[in-house]
């Protein structure tokens, strides 16, 4: 299996999730943005907005390649002369404070002397968590991963914990998901057993994110909820531009900015030292931003 077919699944994975977000939403369609990179590559960028349901979204696909740069190989250790990388990108962003942040990221990474390895993630960050959504996201993600791998789950599972951590703070982003890198065939998969666990992750994106749009879209805003989802958004500006290695890879390999900060609010706020009221939705947040917690 080359580079070629990966592509093309991730192109067609695009394609399913865009429709199916589409549907979710009920009002907005993705706008589609078609670019290309200098040294090599290009990809799709599609976003979606002031939808009924999402506010800010976006869903990219990138197949870019070119050589290995200097700041490449000191920042991130790599070896080859030459890559190829490419996969799909999500984030929403939803009105409702009811609803949570989504992010998913699936990719292929390739190098000239043979190395090879896939990387993910999905992950969740309400701004109201609510333990029983946090549960059923986190036994969907099980059910895929135990499909694979019995061991992949609780593995992922804290790798996301840990990945999705903002230092700072000393607090997770949200309630955790999965995360891994360098997936390769020394995890006893073949390249095309892991290929199709990135694209079952992938399809099942859009019903896992329904769910929780079903649990919050009818509930009752007001303003204080809204004010305290424009600062949980901040958090999430603060992570993205701080410590996401695909933030900083985008960068330093010369990808397209804007793609690369797709992942952006359209709105988020600061507050000096805001301390929450005690025994709030809000203070109850911030008390389950952690690491380890067994969500199911």
């Amino acid at each position: 299996m080359n580079k070629e077919v990966i592509a093309d699944r991730f192109r067609s994975l695009q394609d399913f999730i865009t429709e199916r977000l589409e549907k979710i939403d009920g009002t907005s369609l993705f706008q589609e943005d078609l670019w290309s990179r200098e040294a090599g590559g290009g990809g799709r960028t599609r976003t979606i907005k002031e939808g009924s349901i999402i506010e800010k979204g976006g869903v990219a696909f990138s197949e870019v390649f070119g050589e290995v740069s200097d700041v490449m190989k000191r920042q991130m250790g790599l070896d080859g002369e030459s890559f190829f990388a490419t996969g799909v990108s999500i984030v929403l962003h939803p009105r409702s404070p009811h609803i949570p942040i989504i992010h998913m990221n699936v990719r292929y990474f390739e190098l000239d002397n043979g190395t090879f390895w896939f990387g993910g993630g999905i992950d969740l960050t309400p701004h109201y968590i609510v333990p029983s959504q946090a549960a059923a996201f986190h036994h969907s993600l099980k059910g895929i991963c135990d499909q694979y791998d019995n061991q992949f789950y609780p593995k992922f599972k804290n790798w996301a914990d840990d990945y999705f951590f903002i230092p700072h703070r000393n607090e997770t982003r949200g309630v955790g998901g999965i995360f891994f890198d360098h997936l390769d065939t020394t995890c006893g998969l073949t390249k095309e057993q892991i290929l199709q666990f990135c694209v079952d992750l992938g399809e099942a994106f859009a019903s896992i994110y329904e769910y929780q749009v079903e649990k919050g879209k009818l509930l009752e805003i007001d303003s204080n909820q809204l004010k305290w989802r424009n600062l949980r958004r901040g958090r999430y500006v603060e992570f993205n531009l701080v410590n996401d290695r695909g933030t900083k890879f985008g960068l330093v390999s010369g990808g397209r900015t804007e793609s690369i900060l797709l992942s952006m609010p359209p709105e988020a706020n600061w507050e000096y030292n805001l301390v929450p009221l005690e025994d709030s939705n809000e203070a109850f947040t911030l008390l389950n931003l952690k690491k380890g917690i067994n969500w199911i």
